[in-house]
C-alpha cells in the first residue's frame, strides 16, 4: 500500500513509518516548507499539486502539542487551527483528486469523552464537556467530511502513549527517579494508556482492515487509575511514590489544562478494535512499563483499580 503521512517526524509518525516500511508498504512523508525547496504543504492553505496522487491511504498526525504549557486563548487557537485547518485542507484536496485515497486515518483523542468518573467508555459513548471535547468533536467532523467522497474514515482516539524517550512518560518518570513522585490529586482518575508499540500496531491494523471505520479508541484493554499507574511505575523503577501532588499545585502550573489532562477521569476501552480482531501485545500495565523502560521483571501486581 502507498501511504502518505503528515507529522511523519513526530513520535508516532516516526514509529509508524518504520513499521509500515518494514511491512512492505511505501511511505510518503508529507513534509512542510516552501514548494521551491521540496515542501509538500503548509498545513493551512496549500498542498503541492500531485503530492498525494496515487496514494491509497493518508494518515494525518500533524498538530500542535496539547500538553505544552498553559491553555491561553492564543494557545487554544493554535491547537484548534493546527488540527481543524489542516484536516479541512486535506479533505478539500481529496475532492480535487482524480484518484482519491481509499482510507483517511486522522488522529483524534480520548479527550472526546471528558471527565466521566468510573463510567466505562467505548466508542458509542456520548461526548463529554470541556475544551478538549469541543476540539475533538470539531476535528472529527472535519475528517468525517471525506466520507462523502467515498473514503473510509477512521478517527484514532488515542490515550496516553507510553514511550521511554518522548511524550508524557519521561515527565512522569523524572520525579519518581528523584524520589519525590506520587499520585496526582486523589489518584482515582482513570488514565487510558497505550504503548507506542501497540499504538502503531493499531494504526496499521485500522489502515489495512476495511471493517474498521469511524471513531476507534486506542487504549490498552485494562485501564488504570492514576494511583495504580503511579504505584506500578514506582515499583518498576524501584523508587518510592510517597509524595502526592495536590490539585491546586497542578492548576497553578497549568491552569485549565491541569483539570482536563491530569485530573480528569476517562475510562476508555478499545471495543471497536477488539471486535475487529485486534490483539494488544502490551495489555498489562506492569509488564508494559517494564518493557518500555527496558527494566527487569519486578514483583508487582498492577491491576486496573
Amino acid at each position: 500500500m502507498r501511504i502518505a503521512i503528515t507529522g511523519a517526524t513526530g513520535m508516532v509518525g516516526t514509529a509508524l513509518s518504520e513499521r509500515l516500511r518494514a511491512g512492505g508498504h511505501e511511505v510518503i512523508e508529507v513534509t512542510r516548507g516552501a514548494a521551491t525547496e521540496g515542501g509538500m504543504w503548509d498545513a493551512k492553505s496549500w498542498i503541492a499539486p500531485g503530492a498525494l496522487e496515487g496514494v491509497e491511504a493518508v494518515v494525518h498526525l500533524s498538530g500542535a502539542s496539547i500538553g505544552d504549557g498553559r491553555w491561553t486563548s492564543a494557545r487554544k487557537e493554535v491547537l484548534r487551527s493546527s488540527r481543524l485547518d489542516s484536516t479541512r485542507l486535506l479533505v478539500e484536496h481529496f475532492a480535487t483528486m482524480s484518484r482519491r485515497p481509499r482510507v483517511f486515518l486522522c488522529a483524534s483523542a480520548v479527550g472526546f469523552y471528558g471527565d466521566r468518573g468510573d463510567e466505562v467508555l467505548d466508542e458509542t459513548a456520548e461526548r463529554g464537556a470541556g475544551f478538549l471535547a469541543d476540539l475533538v468533536v470539531e476535528w472529527e467532523a472535519e475528517a468525517r467530511k471525506a466520507e462523502a467522497l467515498g473514503i473510509r474514515v477512521v478517527s484514532a482516539r488515542s490515550g496516553i502513549i507510553l514511550d521511554e524517550d518522548e511524550g508524557a512518560l519521561p515527565k512522569m518518570v523524572m520525579p519518581i527517579r528523584f524520589g519525590v513522585g506520587g499520585r496526582l490529586g486523589s489518584g482515582r482518575q482513570w488514565m487510558p494508556w497505550v504503548t507506542l508499540n501497540d499504538e502503531v500496531r493499531a494504526l496499521e491494523f485500522a489502515l489495512t482492515h476495511e471493517a474498521v471505520s469511524g471513531p476507534v479508541n486506542i487504549a490498552a484493554p485494562v485501564p488504570a487509575t492514576n494511583r495504580t499507574f503511579t504505584s506500578a511505575l514506582g515499583r518498576v523503577l524501584h523508587r518510592p511514590t510517597l509524595f502526592p501532588v495536590p490539585p491546586l499545585a497542578l492548576r497553578v502550573l497549568l491552569g485549565e489544562a491541569a483539570d482536563e489532562l491530569l485530573l480528569s477521569s476517562t475510562r476508555a476501552v478499545p471495543t471497536a478494535l477488539q471486535r475487529a480482531g485486534f490483539a494488544f501485545e502490551d495489555a498489562e500495565l506492569a509488564a508494559a512499563l517494564q518493557r518500555v523502560l527496558d527494566r527487569p521483571q519486578a514483583r508487582l501486581a498492577a491491576g486496573g483499580a
